[in-house]
């Protein structure tokens, strides 16, 4: 008879990140956005602010909104980092870039409190965020990492991953993956893994990263970014972190 583990092994999680069987067979080695963002909020929640900021920039730098969302958080209170209204705003501008609900209603209460020397500064300072954290930097660089891992781990034999088993240590002995679930293209493919991302956040879902509240943009649609396009940085600069220690992310019970 089948465990309840191997029993659901077949079926591809609908978050990946509260699958500990996934996790515990190396998933997040292969998507650094979300590997970096559960590392920011482990810190958080152990109140290492500092350590949590940094590592929610490393999580940015691959593209991931709610990461950015929480830098410009972050920020705008002061917390782990010095406060500073203007570049909140630039970040939560970012975090917004793809039309996202939630992000976009932090984006406009903030804006909304800048002063008039404020919002120039935040203008002029996003651009060389949006340039070396924006998706046409962000987006390129997750893609490779995405590819090149699951290159490494198949490797000739992509295209079968559904005969693949994938093992790791469970109670009793080993559990099987089958790699129909790990390696299911909505989690390599980089544009299906940017429309999952887009299915999750597009409705207002903040309260999962604890980005302030839900915020409802009331009337019309609001304005596209207000922050000029700047030429993508492609290979800037990878934020440095802590070492990190990812003992229990296979476990999260944040809600």
């Amino acid at each position: 008879m089948a465990t309840p583990l191997e029993a659901r092994a077949d079926k591809p999680p609908s978050d990946p990140t509260r699958d500990a069987m996934m996790l515990s067979a190396g998933f997040l080695t292969g998507h650094p956005d979300l590997r970096y963002r559960l590392l920011g909020l482990k810190r958080f929640k152990a109140g290492e602010f500092e350590e949590a900021f940094r590592f929610y920039q490393r999580a940015a730098y691959y593209g991931d909104k709610p990461s950015q969302g929480m830098v410009g958080e972050m920020l705008w209170t002061g917390q782990g980092t010095t406060q500073d209204r203007a570049l909140a705003y630039a970040w939560m501008d970012l975090a917004s870039e793809r039309g996202y609900m939630g992000f976009l209603g932090l984006r406009e209460r903030y804006w909304e409190q800048l002063s008039a020397e404020e919002r120039a500064r935040a203008v002029e300072e996003g651009q060389a965020i949006y340039a070396r954290f924006g998706d046409e930097a962000a987006q390129p660089r997750l893609a490779n990492v995405l590819r090149r891992e699951k290159r490494r781990s198949t490797g000739s034999r992509t295209g079968f991953t559904g005969n693949l088993q994938i093992y790791i240590p469970g109670p009793g002995g080993f559990i099987p993956i089958d790699g129909s679930k790990f390696y299911d293209d909505r989690y390599w493919d980089p544009k299906q893994y940017q429309a999952w991302h887009d299915d999750i956040w597009m409705k207002p879902r903040i309260g999962r990263v604890s980005v302030g509240s839900v915020e409802q943009v009331p009337g019309t649609p609001p304005p596209a970014s207000r922050i000029p396009a700047a030429a993508p940085q492609i290979d800037a600069q990878e934020p440095e972190t802590p070492e990190a220690d990812e003992s229990g992310l296979g476990t999260r019970k944040d809600g």
